[in-house]
């Protein structure tokens, strides 16, 4: 059956254009405004051309944020995969309990993470917390989680880590079931019945597909970490945890720089596709499908 064009054409046209108004046309404001010195509420602005993003790369305040956001990336997506692939593989092994472990572990994921951040506030007090007095009954010294500046941000990791474990459980859970069975069985008639070495000829290979999807979603939600950073820390002490998202939510809205802070968003856009697509390929060629 011949397809009419136009006929593909007015059904693609709702998809189309609800595109262009949600992401190309919002992107390409910020653009235009990333060349100007607009302030927020300011009647009238100049054209300057490149000089936001010449004050970028002499910005110290936007070099340490980079180097926060890409600690914090690093850190969280290799964690949320280690925890989520460890707590999945224990979940399938036991098919008891199954639905309950994996609704406890899904939990943070639905819930709101500012309201859980008050939460882990009061868990990481530096007197009355339940992490510091834990730690004094094991007879070791509690320290200002979100107020010192070698702790800070890999304390905000790791509420990253536990918000984001249990999507990767969930997802390692769904790439688990679509392994055959024919396959394992016949690695066992091959000799290989160790756990260790089923998981490391057998499930982790096949597991590929699954683990570049959630590399990449949770290397996406990581460098979009803002809620936990602005309820905790505002970025401090001393800039410590400063991200990317912070410092363009404080240059546009704070100090009212909004040329200056969409400089900085499209570098945060160019960035986002840049690591996605360098992660896509550097897994791609370890993925087995």
């Amino acid at each position: 059956m011949r397809v009419n064009p136009l006929h593909t054409a007015l059904l693609l046209t709702p998809a189309t254009v609800l595109i262009m108004m949600l992401l190309v046309v919002p992107v390409a404001i910020v653009a235009v405004m990333s060349l100007t010195n607009w302030q927020f509420g300011a009647a009238t602005l100049d054209w300057v051309g490149l000089a936001n993003y010449r004050e970028l790369m002499a910005d110290p305040v936007f070099q340490k944020s980079i180097s926060n956001t890409l600690t914090y990336l690093v850190v969280v997506t290799l964690g949320s995969i280690a925890i989520g692939l460890g707590a999945a593989l224990l979940i399938e092994s036991d098919t008891q309990l199954r639905t309950f472990y994996r609704t406890a572990f899904f939990m943070p994921v639905a819930s709101t993470l500012i309201a859980m951040a008050v939460v882990w506030q009061f868990l990481l007090h530096p007197s009355v917390g339940l992490v510091n007095q834990v730690l004094e009954l094991l007879g070791m010294e509690p320290r200002n989680w979100l107020h010192d500046r070698r702790s800070a941000l890999y304390s905000l990791a790791a509420i990253g880590i536990w918000q984001m474990s249990g999507l990767a459980l969930v997802l390692f859970l769904a790439g688990l079931k679509s392994i055959p069975q024919d396959i394992r069985d016949a690695g066992a008639l091959d000799g290989i019945e160790h756990p260790l070495d089923r998981f490391r000829r057998i499930t982790w290979p096949l597991l590929g597909p699954t683990t570049l999807f959630v590399v990449t979603v949770c290397a996406i939600r990581s460098l979009q970490v803002f809620d936990t950073v602005h309820v905790l820390t505002k970025g401090g002490p001393n800039k410590a945890t400063e991200v990317l998202l912070h410092t363009i939510y404080s240059e546009g809205f704070s100090f009212l720089r909004m040329g200056y802070a969409s400089a900085m968003t499209v570098v945060f856009i160019a960035g986002i596709f840049f690591l996605t697509q360098l992660q896509h390929l550097a897994m791609e060629r370890k993925t087995h499908y």
